[in-house]
C-alpha cells in the first residue's frame, strides 16, 4: 500500500530530472576534484594517489538503483548479495566486504559489524551522490584498520547554484521477468525527491527523500504462496523482498577560509525471508495444515555528521569530522500456513545486531606555508559498541549473545615534498592503538612524477590491517554435531600493496581528446583468520592466523572524448594466490589468473538531445584452490582447484529531454544477456566447508522507465 501511495503522489505531481544548466556546469567542476587521501580538496590530476572517480552524470545515465549497481561496472569490484539476510557487499581485488573500508563523506559508514567494513551498499542512496571516488590498495595510513583492498568514498550533495531546486523522480523496474505494479507488486519501484535552497552566498540547505521497494526474486523458487506437499523446498526467494525508505538533510555554510556542514542521513529497511521448507503441523481436532518458520528483518540506521574546514591563525589549515552512528537490526520470527496463506502465530522482536559509534578525525596541514614541502598531522578515534543475538550465528551461538565494546585512537603523520615542478614524495606512518588489540603500525610511501606535460607516474606502497570480526572472536557453538569456538586471542591480519600507475594524455586532433592510463598492483595479506580443524576426534574447529593471501593485477584503460560522444573502455588481469593450512596439509599457493574487461559509451544527438548510453563488463574465470568437502571428517584433507564462471553484463539505456530540459524521460534493459546465477565449486567460508555448486550475483534481464521533473 505504501508502494502505490507513493507512486500515485509522484505521478500525480509530475516527475523528476536532471539537466540544469547552471547545476551542470557546477557538477563538470565538481568532476575535476577529489579528497580521498588529499591534505585538502584538489585537481584530481595533481592527486598523488590515483583515484577513480564515477560522477552524478554517469551514475544517473547507468539508471541504477543503489550504490551496489554503480560499483559492479568497476574492474577488479565484485558486489556479492547474500541470500540469507538480503545484504550486498563489495570484494575489491578477490577479497571480501571485511577488508574494504565504504565511507561516506570521508567518514566510515556504521554497519552490522562495526565502521566502514562489511557495509551493504544496497543501503546507500544514489539520488543523493554527487561522485564516487575509489582507491585501490592498502590505505592504512589514511584510513586505518580495514582499508586492505582499498577505500570507497561516497561524496553527496550538499549545495547547488540556483537559489530553489526541486527534482522529483518515478522509476518502474521488472525484477527478471516479473511485474505487475497494480495488482501483485512484483517488480522494483522507486520514488524519490530531492529539494535544494541556496538561502544566501553563504548559506545552503538540501534534503532528500527516496523509497525503493523490491518485491523480489523467485529465480528457481516459487514465491512465498506456494505448497507443494511433497516438500520439494522449492517456496521462498532466491533474492530476499526488501523494503527501503531513506532519507537526508543537509545545512552548509561558507565563507573566505571557513565552510561547515552538518548531515543527518536516515534509513530505514524491512527484509522478508520466506523459509523454503514447510512442516506438518497439527490444529487440533483431527485437523492439521503445514507450516514455515518465517523471518523478517527490521534495520534502522542514524548517521550524524558535522564537519568543518577552516585556518587556525594565518596559514594552518584545519579540516574535523565528528560523527554520531547507530544502526539496529531486529529480526521476527513467526509461523506462516502456507496453504491457508495466514500467520498462526508472531514471535517478539529481538536484536539481530546492534551498533553505536562515536567517531571523530582531525587533519592539520601548512605548517609551513610551504610551497615544495606540506605535513599533515592527523588524529582519528572511534568507540564503537556492538551487540550480537545469539542467533544471529548460524548455529545459534548456545544462547549467549555478545556485547562488546571497542575503543581505537590513532595518530598519524604524513609528509608531501614538491621536490622541483615534476616530482613529488609523499612519506607516512600511523600508529594506532585500541583497548583490544595490540598496538598496529602502518606506513606508506607515494611517489608521482610528471615524466612529460602531459603524462605522469606513480608509484604507491602502503599497508594496512584487518581487525577480526565478531564471529572469529566470540562464536561458541558446541552441540552433537559441531564444536565451533571463536578465538580471542586472535591478532588483526597484516597487509601491504604496490601499485605503479602511468596516464598520458595525447594532443587534441580535431576536438577528438585521448587518454590512456596503465596499471600494475601486488598485495600481500598475512596471518589471515581462518576456521580450521583442531581436533580429529572428538571434531573441534576454531580460528587461527595460518593463511596468507596474494594478488597480481595489470590493467589498461582507454578514454576517448569528441564533442557528443564519449567512450570510456578498461582491461586487466588479475592472479591470485592463496595458501590454505589444514593439520600438517598445505595447499598449492600458485598464482591462477582471470581478465575483466568493462566499456562504457555515451553519444547524445544534437538536435534532439536523445542520449544513448551503453555499458559492458566481461568476468572471466576464476580459478582457486579450495578444501575438497568430505563427509567423513576424519579423513586427511585435500586441495582441488575450485572455479567460478565468466559471464557478461550489458546494459542500454535511451534518454530523452521534454519542455527545455525540465521533463525526462528514460527507458532501457539490464542485463541483457540475461544472467542471474554462475558455476561455483571455490569455498566462500572456511576451510572445512564445500563451496556451494551455483553463487547468485544478478536476477536476469530486467527492463526500465524513469520519469524525472524538474520544477
Amino acid at each position: 500500500m505504501k508502494k502505490k501511495v507513493f507512486s500515485i503522489v509522484s505521478l500525480s505531481t509530475v516527475l523528476w530530472i536532471n539537466a540544469q544548466e547552471k547545476d551542470s556546469l557546477n557538477q563538470k567542476k565538481i568532476e575535476e576534484v577529489v579528497i580521498t587521501g588529499q591534505y585538502m580538496q584538489q585537481s584530481i590530476n595533481k592527486s598523488i594517489y590515483k583515484v577513480e572517480v564515477i560522477d552524478a552524470q554517469q551514475i544517473k545515465n547507468m539508471a541504477v538503483t543503489t550504490a551496489a549497481e554503480v560499483l559492479n561496472q568497476n574492474l577488479n569490484i565484485l558486489i556479492e548479495p547474500d541470500s540469507g539476510n538480503g545484504d550486498s557487499r563489495a570484494s575489491i581485488m578477490g577479497l571480501g566486504g571485511s577488508y574494504t573500508k565504504v565511507l561516506i563523506d570521508n567518514i566510515p559508514v556504521v554497519g552490522d559489524q562495526g565502521m566502514g567494513n562489511q557495509i551493504d551498499l544496497s543501503k546507500i542512496n544514489v539520488n543523493n551522490i554527487e561522485r564516487i571516488e575509489i582507491v585501490k590498495g592498502a590505505m592504512g595510513v589514511e584510513y586505518g584498520n580495514n582499508a586492505v583492498a582499498g577505500v570507497i568514498n561516497i561524496i553527496t550533495k550538499k549545495n547547488y547554484t540556483q537559489k530553489v531546486t526541486a527534482l522529483l523522480s518515478l522509476q518502474e523496474e521488472t525484477v527478471g521477468k516479473d511485474y505487475d505494479w497494480y495488482k501483485k507488486g512484483n517488480g522494483r519501484h522507486i520514488q524519490a525527491l530531492n529539494l535544494g535552497f541556496r538561502l544566501s552566498n553563504n548559506w545552503s540547505l538540501t534534503a532528500d527523500i527516496n523509497h525503493n521497494d523490491f518485491q523480489g526474486y523467485e529465480g528457481d523458487l516459487n514465491g512465498y504462496k506456494y505448497f507443494n506437499l511433497s516438500n520439494d523446498k522449492k517456496r521462498g526467494y532466491e533474492w530476499l523482498p526488501k523494503d527501503q525508505l531513506t532519507g537526508n538533510a543537509a545545512i552548509r555554510y561558507s565563507k573566505n577560509n571557513t565552510s561547515f556542514f552538518y548531515k543527518v542521513n536516515f534509513l530505514t529497511e524491512d527484509i522478508n525471508f520466506r523459509d523454503p521448507r514447510i512442516t506438518d503441523y497439527p490444529l487440533g481436532g483431527g485437523e492439521r495444515t503445514f507450516i514455515s518458520q518465517d523471518r523478517d528483518y527490521f534495520t534502522k540506521r542514524w548517521i550524524h555528521q558535522f564537519n568543518i574546514q577552516t585556518k587556525l591563525g594565518s596559514r594552518i589549515n584545519y579540516q574535523g569530522d565528528f560523527s554520531y552512528q547507530i544502526q539496529e537490526r531486529k529480526y521476527q520470527d513467526y509461523i506462516y500456513d502456507v496453504p491457508n496463506r495466514q500467520t498462526l502465530s508472531t514471535d517478539e522482536k529481538k536484536v539481530y545486531y546492534d551498533t553505536k559509534v562515536f567517531y571523530s578525525r582531525g587533519m592539520f596541514s601548512n605548517f609551513l606555508d610551504n610551497e615544495k614541502i606540506n605535513f599533515q598531522l592527523g588524529y582519528e578515534l572511534d568507540n564503537t559498541s556492538g551487540f550480537a543475538g545469539s542467533s544471529t550465528f548460524e548455529f545459534n551461538n548456545n544462547g549467549k549473545n555478545i556485547e562488546q565494546s571497542i575503543f581505537n585512537y590513532a595518530n598519524f603523520l604524513s609528509a608531501e615534498w614538491r621536490i622541483d615542478e615534476k616530482f613529488s614524495l609523499r612519506p607516512g606512518v600511523r600508529l594506532a592503538l585500541s583497548n583490544k588489540f595490540d598496538s598496529q603500525y602502518n606506513y606508506s610511501l607515494t611517489a608521482r612524477y610528471n615524466t612529460t606535460s602531459r603524462s605522469d607516474v606513480r608509484v604507491v606502497f602502503g599497508s594496512s590491517n584487518r581487525f577480526p570480526t565478531y564471529e572469529e572472536l566470540y562464536t561458541s557453538v558446541v552441540d552433537n554435531n559441531h564444536d565451533i569456538r571463536g578465538n580471542e586471542n586472535l591478532k588483526p591480519e597484516t597487509g601491504y600493496s604496490f601499485g605503479l600507475f602511468y596516464d598520458y594524455s595525447m594532443p587534441a586532433v580535431n576536438n577528438w581528446k585521448v587518454n590512456v592510463s596503465l596499471s600494475g598492483m601486488f598485495l600481500d595479506v598475512q596471518d589471515r583468520i581462518e576456521n580450521v580443524i583442531v581436533s580429529n576426534e572428538p571434531l573441534k574447529y576454531t580460528f587461527l592466523n595460518i593463511n596468507n593471501y596474494r594478488s597480481l593485477l595489470f590493467g589498461g584503460g582507454l578514454t576517448v572524448k569528441k564533442d557528443n560522444f564519449s567512450l570510456n573502455a578498461g582491461v586487466s588481469v588479475m592472479g591470485i594466490s592463496q595458501e590454505l593450512i589444514s593439520g600438517t596439509v598445505v595447499s598449492p599457493d600458485d598464482y591462477n589468473f582471470y581478465a575483466e574487461a568493462n566499456l562504457g559509451a555515451n553519444y547524445t544527438l544534437d538536435k534532439t538531445k536523445t542520449l544513448f548510453a551503453l555499458y559492458y563488463k566481461y568476468t572471466g574465470v576464476r580459478k582457486q584452490f579450495t578444501q575438497k568437502f568430505d563427509q567423513n571428517p576424519s579423513a586427511a584433507p585435500e586441495y582441488i582447484l575450485g572455479e567460478v564462471g565468466d559471464f557478461n553484463m550489458l546494459n542500454f539505456t535511451l534518454t530523452q529531454p521534454f519542455f527545455n530540459n525540465h521533463l525526462e524521460l528514460s527507458l532501457g534493459i539490464k542485463n541483457i544477456f540475461d544472467v542471474s546465477s554462475v558455476r561455483n565449486t571455490i569455498s566462500s567460508g572456511g576451510a572445512h566447508n564445500a563451496g556451494a555448486d551455483i553463487q547468485n550475483l544478478f536476477y536476469g534481464r530486467s527492463y526500465f522507465a524513469r520519469l524525472n521533473y524538474n520544477f
